[in-house]
């Protein structure tokens, strides 16, 4: 009897198989957890704060509401949601320790302790019941899943009927001119910021391949739809380098 070949997937521009790739990305992001706020700033400029601003403000974050920030580490949106909702909870889930480390370590998670619970966990295989959330984020996460299509439908499962997704990634710019000069920057230069602030090149080179591999905002939508949300819209930010993607679960 053949042996089935092991199914493979992209680790930025390299080919491995799907079994390796969780443990490739967890290298990563255990390698930048100490650096990843101070070189998110950097390398967009502190712009990724006006993206993560506008999350919030078409997510419009309501009192009594339970999120859950997948893929969530150092607690950017759930703080942010949590300052906009009073009495609301959030569950930061990251795969990686350090990262939910490095985001237990910062002023706002004493502020908001009361009301934050950490949990290490994979998109692909939530450790939370069925229909146990009002909201679901991902921000500059879901590419990093070996299988986007099994951390959607996690999605759909744990969030309530009435539920929204909103994911924020990276994604493409619609215009070639444009999209081949931010590649530019990005092959070029974000690795060498990745070098001298964090010390380490080639975490941040997989970063940049890894935004080319993600899909392109329609293809995207279509996989949200694909998982069993309805009334899927997107909006892009500055121009598509990073685009917001929502969806309910009705």
């Amino acid at each position: 009897m053949a042996d089935h070949p092991e199914k493979t997937t992209h680790f930025g521009e390299r080919t491995v198989a799907e079994g390796e790739k969780a443990g490739l990305v967890h290298g990563v992001f255990t390698n930048v957890a100490s650096k990843y706020d101070v070189m998110n700033d950097v390398m967009s400029g502190g712009v990724h704060r006006l993206w993560k601003d506008a999350m919030m403000d078409w997510l419009a974050p309501r009192s009594g509401q339970r999120l859950l920030d997948v893929a969530g580490g150092t607690g950017d949106i759930a703080f942010r949601f949590l300052r906009r909702a009073p009495s609301a909870e959030a569950v930061v889930c990251d795969m990686t320790e350090s990262m939910l480390v490095e985001g237990q370590a910062r002023a706002e998670a004493e502020a908001l302790a009361d009301r934050l619970t950490w949990v290490v966990g994979d998109a692909m295989a939530l450790p939370f019941e069925d229909s146990s959330f009002d909201v679901y984020t991902i921000s500059f996460g879901i590419r990093n899943v070996t299988r986007i299509e099994d951390a959607l439908s996690e999605a759909f499962r744990v969030l309530r009927p009435g539920g929204r997704l909103m994911v924020l990634e990276f994604s493409q710019l619609p215009n070639a001119g444009l999209q081949w000069a931010y590649d530019r920057y990005s092959y070029n230069v974000i690795p060498v910021m990745g070098q001298v602030i964090a010390g380490d090149r080639d975490s941040y080179q997989y970063l940049v391949e890894s935004i080319r591999k993600f899909p392109d905002q329609e293809t995207f939508a279509g996989m949200i739809r694909e998982a069993g949300f309805e009334n899927v819209k997107f909006r892009n930010l500055t121009m598509g380098v990073a685009a917001l993607h929502s969806g309910w679960k009705l």
